[in-house]
């Protein structure tokens, strides 16, 4: 595997890292870099690597939650453990929608929108509804201020919410934020929340792409797949740490800017080359 190629998957992997999390659209942005960067290797194994590569920055939200998610620490008591799997089972209630829509319909979406007019069109849409939802919100008290006052219809409804970032450009945590924000939680919950959302989506999309590539590497693109994920999980840790610590004192508004000039950008640049 040659040094540039192992340059590029590390820039991709930093990329992943930092937008998985942050509610700007992971799939916008290395749609933009592959551009520039043309990663050498074929359409079928770049498509499965741009969702498998998911899976570092999945481990990172594992490891840094693992005690909150973990309902057989000693350290836990009985109720703490019982919240626990109350927890859980919220995730598991809100993945369904997305689950069912994905396993169903994952070729067709592919087929019909992974294409750059969507994505810019849908992180212009969301960057509006970023800056309209925190502007409704203002001066409002949440209603939702932690997970035992988030019941299982509003974790449902989270995940109807999810199902749109389906869509390439919506974001995964941009969608469920925004949903979950509209439905009265506090931006605390609703990142918290997106973050134990994606361990069971995030797995479930990358196992089905594994799939349907095929388990048989060359030894290049085993090391691509590799590289990538390690690298996203290392930068994954930092940019769920730091967007904990943002929402502290800042909205969300700043990533609404953001994605209308990324839309902007990509709808021009591509609108461009045709």
């Amino acid at each position: 595997m040659e040094l540039i190629e192992i340059i590029k998957v590390i820039i991709l992997g930093i990329i992943e890292g930092i937008t998985e999390w942050l509610p700007i659209s992971s799939t916008g942005h290395m749609i933009l870099v592959d551009e520039f960067l043309k990663l050498n290797v074929t359409p079928q194994f770049k498509k499965m690597f741009f969702v498998v590569i998911q899976l570092g920055a999945i481990l990172a939200v594992v490891l840094l939650y693992f005690d909150k998610l973990y309902p057989f620490s000693r350290k836990k008591t009985s109720r703490q453990k019982r919240d626990t799997w109350v927890l859980w089972f919220k995730v598991i209630v809100a993945v369904i929608p997305a689950g069912v829509i994905g396993v169903l319909y994952d070729d067709i979406i592919n087929e019909k929108f992974y294409n750059y007019k969507t994505v810019a069109i849908t992180l212009i849409l969301y960057g509006i509804l970023f800056i309209v939802v925190e502007n409704r919100n203002k001066n409002k008290r949440p209603k939702i201020e932690n997970f035992q006052q988030l019941t299982y219809k509003t974790a449902f409804l989270i995940g109807v919410f999810q199902v749109l970032s389906l869509i390439p450009g919506t974001s995964r945590s941009g969608a469920t934020i925004v949903g979950a924000m509209i439905l009265g939680t506090s931006r605390y919950v609703a990142a918290e929340f997106t973050f134990f959302l994606a361990i069971p989506v995030m797995f479930g999309a990358s196992l089905l792409k594994l799939l349907k590539f095929g388990l048989v590497f060359t030894g290049a693109e085993l090391s691509v797949l590799l590289i990538g994920s390690f690298v996203s999980f290392v930068v994954s840790i930092l940019a769920i740490k730091f967007l904990m610590g943002y929402i502290k004192k800042n909205d969300f508004k700043a990533f609404g800017y953001y994605r209308i000039v990324l839309g902007a950008i990509v709808l021009l640049y591509f609108s461009l080359l045709k």
